[in-house]
């Protein structure tokens, strides 16, 4: 799992979600009723332990934004981590909420834990990780659109990545080559190459002079010289064993 859906919006509704089919599995199914508990008493569990889960929930979200926000990636490790993490945050909610003057409940921590935390757990878990991964498919698919700047204010060129031929040096300026309508166009900057590699790491330089967008790589003209889409670059001794690997 290498995602992470940070909307605000789809988790709470994932954990409003979560919280609803705790309460029906819990009142309905009643996984650990020694049949001792009366209605009322069942139902306030019910309800207390599916408005826990929506708030450990919602807390993990804004958790789990934050962090996200600072390393800027996700894994498996961090997904377990942040499982683990809700079921904390929930046993400490739920075993506050049954000691309180609502439930009273007699049990110690570790009798909760062991008789009644691990049921419910066991049942949560599937769930929350089942729920997470399809969150993953409302994450918005973000358009592959650059926007390129120069030091002037009216100096700026938006296109699609996929458009973005190559970029060559014209002394304080760069020209850029790139595909509109099916033709090949050209745009001046007053910008270096040095600034074009910096802001778009996936040009590939090939010469002094000039980098590519390698998804444009067409052919070899020659020893010295490369077939781009509509256009051919001379390529250096130094930048043509990266260029071979293409």
């Amino acid at each position: 799992m290498k995602q992470l859906n940070i909307s605000i919006k789809h988790n709470l509704v994932i954990g409003l979600l979560i919280g609803l089919w705790l309460f029906i599995f819990a009142f309905i199914i009643k996984p650990f009723d020694d049949g001792t508990i009366n209605f009322r008493a069942w139902f306030l569990i019910s309800f207390g332990f599916s408005v826990m889960a929506f708030l450990c929930y919602s807390l993990l979200t804004l958790i789990q934004k934050s962090f996200y926000g600072r390393i800027g990636k996700w894994n498996i490790s961090l997904e377990i981590i942040a499982i683990f993490l809700f079921h904390i945050l929930y046993l400490i909610g739920v075993f506050a909420f049954y000691k309180s003057p609502i439930l009273n409940g007699g049990y110690t921590f570790s009798e909760f834990f062991s008789i009644i935390f691990i049921k419910v757990a066991l049942i949560l878990t599937p769930v929350i990780i089942l729920a997470r991964r399809y969150l993953i498919k409302f994450i918005p698919v973000k358009d592959d659109v650059l926007i390129i700047k120069g030091e002037n204010k009216l100096d700026i060129l938006k296109i699609q990545k996929a458009d973005l031929v190559c970029v060559s040096n014209a002394q304080n300026y760069v020209e850029i080559f790139y595909t509109e309508n099916g033709k090949l166009t050209s745009k001046l900057l007053r910008t270096s190459l040095k600034n074009m590699q910096k802001d778009f790491s996936f040009l590939m330089q090939i010469h002094r002079s000039h980098l590519i967008n390698p998804s444009h790589f067409k052919s070899w003209r020659n020893q010295n010289t490369i077939v781009l889409t509509q256009i051919e670059l001379p390529v250096s001794k130094n930048y043509k064993e990266t260029l071979l690997a293409l």
